[in-house]
């Protein structure tokens, strides 16, 4: 299958590159000129990339057969200062762009992905310019796909995805790098927020299931939870990371407060992707081992 992705460069969409490159799919991404890309160097020569700011990606649809399959995983969180305006354009704006343009030119399944943080009514203050405009499009995908009878719309409600070569100042590998590093004291929140933690691995094999399938569950739209349904605590989840790296760093917690409207409890109802035969591998020991593994060795 030939498959537009967005968001290849970064930690998920590269983690999706490799695994459906693995498939035997054709992968096309879309990216910045400017993207750091040295994710995929070991994948390079296997895909097609174009440069969102340069040229005419929107070519890739007419040419070679178009583009059977999209995976939009980019997003912009705000971390660097963006306007809300900039936020609108790149989480609203460009993916309903890419959605419209895959409906004219026959694309048959979208792909979104979605994130937990942007389901409760009140949007907690952390990134809540982000959880707005995650939410805003998927309305529109919903729009589309009920008045658009031949596009597949497939939201991924993705929980806390962690692995290898994610960035290092999200919460995941900054705490098993502190740890490693032995600081003397990590900051941290009462930690009694408990998140759905499910490793990257088995994030990539949920859509790579939804690829093959999705078609076959009929047209419209459908939305899959991704997680393992296992709720773990912030506090348990980082006292297993310090004993795992047999760490003597202090861990402070309550030092910090909950960011305003915190979402105290989070996890998956994965019914619909086991029902596709779906299931998680990973454990949290061994999925912490992985990155705990790829940070030493670098």
């Amino acid at each position: 299958m030939r498959v537009l992705i967005t968001g290849a460069t970064g930690f998920i969409g590269s983690h999706l590159v490799k695994g459906l490159l693995a498939d035997g799919h054709s992968i096309f991404i879309l990216k910045r000129s400017g993207s750091d890309c040295s994710r995929l160097a070991d994948v390079w020569k296997d895909l097609t990339a174009v440069d969102l700011d340069r040229g005419r990606w929107q070519s890739l649809f007419e040419r070679g057969g178009g583009v059977e399959a999209i995976i939009h995983a980019a997003t912009s969180y705000g971390r660097h200062g963006e306007s809300l305006a900039e936020l609108v354009q790149a989480n609203v704006a460009f993916p309903l762009q890419l959605l419209e343009l895959a409906q004219r030119q026959g694309t048959a399944l979208f792909i979104n992905t979605d994130t937990f943080s942007s389901a409760p009514a009140v949007l907690s203050a952390h990134f809540r310019g982000y959880n707005l405009t995650k939410r805003q499009f998927l309305e529109w995908g919903k729009e589309i796909a009920a008045t658009r009878a031949s596009l597949c719309f497939r939201n991924m409600r993705l929980e806390h995805v962690y692995g290898p070569f994610d960035g290092e100042k999200k919460f995941v590998p900054s705490v098993i790098k502190s740890c490693l590093d032995h600081v003397p004291e990590l900051k941290l929140t009462a930690g009694e927020q408990r998140r759905d933690f499910i490793y990257v691995e088995d994030v990539v094999a949920a859509y790579r299931t939804v690829l093959a399938q999705g078609l076959n569950q009929g047209c419209s739209f459908a939305e899959y939870q991704v997680g393992t349904g296992v709720a773990t605590s912030i506090q348990e989840f980082v006292r297993l990371v310090h004993r795992l790296t047999d760490s003597r760093t202090n861990l402070s917690f309550g030092a910090l407060p909950y960011a305003d409207h915190e979402i105290m409890l989070s996890k998956a109802d994965n019914a619909g992707l086991r029902e596709l035969g779906w299931s998680w591998k990973v454990g949290l020991p061994d999925g912490i081992g992985k990155i705990v593994e790829s940070m030493t060795d670098r």
